[in-house]
C-alpha cells in the first residue's frame, strides 16, 4: 500500500469529517483508530486519516502520539502529512495546535507549515488572519463558552502565537487571489522573516484549491477539513491519484437495535436532541450525579434503553444549557465533569453494544471518542454523508458480526440530526 496523503487528525469526529471530505473529492479513504496494528487488513487506498483524541491532553502527549503517526505514514508513502484540527481552531494558550505543528514540522525539515481551518461549507472563514462561524467573529460565536476550549480571540494569528515556539504570520486574501505563485512567495518571505507558521485567509472555495496545491509542495501542513479538500483535488487535479466514485457499494447492512447518545452541549445538539424526542424516548442523564454517583446514574441509562431498543430507537443525552455545565463545572472542576460525562456514556454504549445494538449514533467530539475506544474499533471505512461532515462508519476489524456509527460534532447537522442519521444506516 503507498499513500498519496497520510493525515493525523486531533479527535474521532474531526477524523471522520476530513475522512469525508477527501472521499467526496474522490480519495479511497480509510480512518483508522490511531497507529493501526500491523495484522489489520486495510483494502487498496489513497488516503488514511489517522483518529487521535489529543485535543485536549497534554502537549506533550499529543506531541508523541502525532509523531508516532507520522513516522507510520511515512513508512507507508505519504509524501504530505496534514495535522487535521477543528474548524474552529479549538485549543488553549498551550495547545495543542501549536506545539504538535512545531513537532511535526521539525520532523519534516520543513522551514514553514501552512495553517488554514477554514471551511467556507461549513460557514467558517478567515479574513485578514480573523476566524469567523457564519457571520460572528469567533470570540462572538457559541465557542466562547467552549466546555473545555473556550475560544475567546478570533485572531488566530495571535492565537497561534501564543502556542509556538517560533513565530507566526499571515498569509492574506490578496496574495492568495494572485494565486499559487503569490503564496509561496509570501511563504518564501515570512522563513527569511524567521516565522515557522503561517496562517491562511480563506473566505471561498477557490481559495482552498490554492491553498491545496501550495501545500503539496511541502512535507506537512495542519488544518480543518477544507484544507484537506484543497489538498485531495489538488491530487485529483495533478494526476496523482485517479478520482474514485465514492459511496456505499459493497458496504454490509446491519439491521437491528439503534440507540443514540449525545454528550456535547452545543446550541446545535440540544436543538437535535429537542427533535428527537417527537420521535424516539429520550433520558437525560444528571450530569451532577454522574459525578458522584457514575456507576447509579449509567445503570439508570441501561436500563431505560435495554428495556426499549427492541422497539425502536432511543436517546440518551448527558447535554446541558451552558449554566448547567459552569454549575457542574465549578462543582467538580471542568476536567473532572467532562471525564465523567466521558466515562459514562461510554459505558453505557458498551453495554448497549452487548445488548445486541450494532447502529450507534454519537453525539460530541470528546463524547465520540470515549465510546470508540471503549468498543475497542480499530478502523472504519466510509458509507454515505449524512450532513456535510458527518458520514456513516462501517466498523472494521471487530467480532461480533457488522457495526454501523455515526460521529458527530456538537455543531455538525441539521435539527433532525438523529433522525436523519438512522435512516441512512442499513
Amino acid at each position: 500500500m503507498t499513500l498519496a496523503l497520510g493525515c493525523i487528525a486531533d479527535d474521532y469526529t474531526g477524523a471522520s469529517d476530513l475522512a469525508n471530505s477527501l472521499a467526496k473529492a474522490g480519495l479511497r479513504t480509510v480512518q483508522t483508530i490511531g497507529v493501526p496494528a500491523a495484522g489489520l487488513a486495510l483494502p487498496e487506498i489513497d488516503a488514511i486519516v489517522c483518529a487521535f483524541k489529543i485535543r485536549s491532553v497534554p502537549a506533550a502527549d499529543a506531541v508523541a502520539a502525532a509523531l508516532q503517526a507520522e513516522t507510520w505514514l511515512r513508512g507507508q508513502g505519504a509524501g504530505h502529512v496534514l495535522y487535521k484540527v477543528c474548524s474552529t481552531f479549538d485549543s488553549t494558550d498551550e495547545g495543542n495546535i501549536g506545539p504538535v505543528t512545531d513537532a511535526l514540522r521539525a520532523r519534516a525539515g520543513e522551514p514553514i507549515a501552512l495553517v488554514n481551518s477554514a471551511f467556507p461549507e461549513a460557514g467558517r472563514t478567515i479574513y485578514q488572519g480573523h476566524l469567523f462561524v457564519g457571520a460572528l467573529p469567533l470570540n462572538e460565536s457559541p465557542l466562547k463558552d467552549h466546555p473545555l476550549n473556550p475560544m475567546t480571540d478570533a485572531n488566530l494569528v495571535r492565537v497561534l502565537a501564543r502556542q509556538s515556539r517560533s513565530g507566526v504570520g499571515l498569509v492574506d486574501r490578496k496574495t492568495i487571489a494572485a494565486g499559487d505563485a503569490a503564496v509561496a512567495a509570501r511563504l518564501a518571505a515570512l522563513v527569511q522573516e524567521g516565522k515557522g507558521a503561517a496562517i491562511a485567509d480563506t473566505i471561498e472555495d477557490a481559495d482552498l484549491e490554492t491553498l491545496g496545491r501550495v501545500a503539496m509542495t511541502h512535507k506537512v501542513s495542519t488544518g480543518a477539513s477544507g484544507l484537506g479538500l484543497g489538498i485531495a483535488r489538488a491530487l485529483v487535479a495533478s494526476g496523482r491519484v485517479r478520482a474514485a466514485t465514492s459511496g456505499s457499494a459493497g458496504l454490509e447492512v446491519v439491521g437491528g437495535p439503534a440507540a443514540c447518545l449525545a454528550g456535547s452541549c452545543s446550541q446545535a445538539t440540544l436543538g437535535q436532541i429537542a427533535e428527537a424526542e417527537r420521535i424516539m424516548p429520550v433520558l437525560r442523564l444528571d450530569a451532577e450525579r454522574l459525578g458522584t454517583d457514575g456507576i447509579a446514574e449509567t445503570d439508570r441509562a441501561i436500563a431505560f434503553a435495554g428495556e426499549r431498543i427492541g422497539a425502536g430507537p432511543v436517546l440518551v443525552a448527558s447535554s446541558g444549557t451552558p449554566d448547567e455545565v459552569a454549575a457542574v463545572q465549578a462543582k467538580f472542576g471542568r476536567d473532572a465533569a467532562g471525564h465523567a460525562i466521558e466515562a459514562g456514556m461510554a459505558r453505557i454504549a458498551e453495554a448497549l453494544v452487548a445488548r445486541g445494538v450494532r447502529r450507534l449514533v454519537v453525539a460530541g467530539g470528546e463524547t465520540s471518542g470515549a465510546v470508540v475506544e471503549r468498543l475497542a474499533i480499530p478502523a472504519f471505512r466510509l458509507g454515505p454523508e449524512i450532513a456535510p461532515g458527518v458520514p456513516v462508519l462501517h466498523a472494521l476489524g471487530i467480532a461480533g458480526g457488522p457495526m454501523v456509527l455515526a460521529l458527530k460534532s456538537g455543531n455538525f447537522g441539521a435539527p433532525t440530526f438523529f433522525a436523519d442519521a438512522l435512516k441512512l444506516m442499513p
